[in-house]
């Protein structure tokens, strides 16, 4: 178990930010997801397609349940002066069949609606994230996959912290694995 607290979480906790409130996925949110998740360009480097609805849904209830199963996961992300839904950010373990394999460690992620791309908001939210990771988490080292084109994402990740580790493998394509080692771990 990564989590390092006795008695892991079963919601995600809410966290403010500056411009965003961090939270757990609600049902209420399938409408908002759906939108985001069907955006080309939101799925152009992860699923190199746009996500079917039945797809979301399962995604919402997996977010829900890594934090019930776990005690980590993700958070739907609002912006706060409108409460409008703006993304998801968070750590996952998907298990993924990816060579060589990432282990237990616990994957980071973030994937944010078009409007508020190029704006500073995945830094300030992963921010965030990794601050309770850091505090909660008992392994030190935490990893996020790209599609080697995602330059943005992988600038954000290298403000972060984040390191290029080795190419690996993930659905027949070339994928670069990034790793972050706690402040002083």
């Amino acid at each position: 178990m990564t989590v390092a607290s006795s008695s892991p979480l079963n919601t995600a906790p809410e966290i403010l930010t500056a411009r965003t409130r961090m939270r757990a996925h609600r049902i209420e949110d399938f409408d908002a997801m759906v939108d985001m998740w069907r955006d080309d360009i939101v799925t152009r480097y992860i699923l190199g397609r746009p996500s079917t609805a039945s797809e979301t849904w399962s995604r919402l209830l997996r977010y829900i349940g890594h934090w019930q199963a776990l005690g980590f996961g993700y958070w739907a992300i609002e912006d706060r002066d409108t409460g409008r839904f703006i993304g998801e950010v968070g750590f996952a373990d998907y298990k993924r069949e990816i060579e060589p394999s990432l282990g237990d460690l616990p994957e980071a992620g973030w994937v944010l609606a078009p409007a508020v791309h190029g704006k500073g908001i995945a830094t300030e939210v992963m921010t965030a994230a990794l601050d309770w990771a850091d505090r909660n988490f008992s392994d030190p080292q935490t990893v996020c996959i790209f599609d080697p084109e995602h330059q943005g994402s992988m600038r954000v990740a290298a403000k972060l912290g984040y390191r290029p580790s080795h190419l690996a493998t993930f659905m027949d394509k070339p994928t670069q694995v990034m790793t972050r080692l706690r402040p002083g771990g």
